[in-house]
């Protein structure tokens, strides 16, 4: 991860080796914060594998935040579809 502007409220977070799989789900996550005021990605090129992902907050907030917290949410609620999965799927196996 590369961050263009680092400082402040607005910063360009450059995600090599992604594309739509992550910048959709993390901009969705970003944008449930009630402080982040933009959240959008693109991708840079056809053929390369990087995405440009921008936060905007209100007020004092660092944008690096609300990215963080984007994160982490997004690995919970990854974990917790895989915990669902291995589950069910242990469930079925022993029937």
């Amino acid at each position: 991860i590369q961050a263009d502007g680092t400082e402040g409220n607005c910063v360009t977070f450059v995600l090599h080796d992604e594309d739509h799989t992550l910048g959709n789900s993390l901009r969705y996550m970003v944008m449930k914060n009630p402080d982040v005021e933009f959240c959008g990605y693109c991708i840079t090129h056809p053929s390369e594998s990087k995405i440009n992902f921008r936060i905007q907050t209100r007020g004092a907030l660092p944008a690096v935040e609300p990215f963080r917290k984007g994160l982490n949410d997004l690995m919970a609620v990854c974990q917790h579809v895989l915990n669902t999965f291995e589950v069910r799927h242990s469930w079925r196996a022993q029937c």
